[in-house]
């Protein structure tokens, strides 16, 4: 005789999670949830994701949860005004989950976070004319983050930065007529960068950079007139460059 065991006895025997659950045995018999699969008290992201994501209506009940992951998860499901209080939450993952979901207006709070990770995600989300809270954070790919968001009018503020490639972005967005503030960069990656959006002044000044793809970026930039000297350049790319654009008016 075949053994036809019903759902919730079948799931109680495998795995003993289900006893004293609240929810069974209706959420097992409902498919609502499933041993070894989708479990709020197991101790497994993967099934209490499942679990919360299938029952998102409970997921503000395991905010407050012992268990460091169930919190972290519960702040992804739970509606936006229950995980206020958790921007403290004693442990970085469950404030990183709360640091993407927070409305913008509530980020500045977590502008000082002692995990990058969180700081990262409120660089990213934070409404530009606060970006400046930011602006000398002590990690370099915060301070980037907010040199790619910040406007144009306040980017002048990260030109001195100690870091090579925060001060790559900041070469990358500041309007043509400011990049003089970089032009003598002690990086030549970030020079490269000045000459290859230079206004012509500044494009000539570059073709005398010591360093040869300085040289070359500035070339696409500076007047004809200035270029005759490349071509005896020491660099053949140089060289073939500055040939190329005087030849030209020849090809018109």
């Amino acid at each position: 005789m075949k053994n036809e065991s019903r759902p919730a006895e079948a799931g109680f025997g495998r795995l003993g999670l289900c006893s004293g659950c609240s929810y069974y045995p209706d959420y097992l018999n409902s498919h609502r949830c499933t041993p070894g699969d989708a479990c709020i008290r197991a101790h497994s992201g993967r099934q209490i994701d499942r679990f919360l994501r299938t029952n998102p209506e409970l997921a503000q009940n395991y905010l407050n949860d012992i268990f460091w992951e169930r919190r972290a998860i519960a702040a992804r499901y739970a509606a936006v005004d229950h995980i206020f209080s958790l921007k403290s939450d004693a442990d970085e993952v469950v404030r990183r989950v709360v640091a993407t979901r927070l409305p913008v207006d509530e980020l500045i709070g977590m502008v000082r976070d002692p995990d990058r990770e969180v700081r990262l995600s409120v660089a990213a989300r934070l409404p530009e004319p606060l970006l400046v809270q930011l602006i000398n954070d002590p990690d370099y790919l915060i301070r980037a983050t907010v040199a790619r968001r910040l406007p144009h009018g306040q980017l002048s503020k990260l030109a001195k930065d100690p870091e090579r490639e925060v001060r790559k972005v900041v070469a990358s967005r500041l309007p043509p007529f400011a990049l003089h503030m970089l032009a003598a960069d002690p990086e030549p990656e970030v020079r490269a960068i000045v000459a290859e959006r230079a206004l012509p002044g500044l494009a000539v000044a570059l073709l005398q950079d010591e360093e040869w793809w300085v040289r070359l970026a500035a070339v696409s930039n500076a007047p004809l007139e200035f270029l005759p000297p490349l071509v005896n350049d020491p660099e053949v790319e140089v060289r073939e460059a500055a040939q190329a654009r005087l030849a030209e008016p020849n090809m018109l």
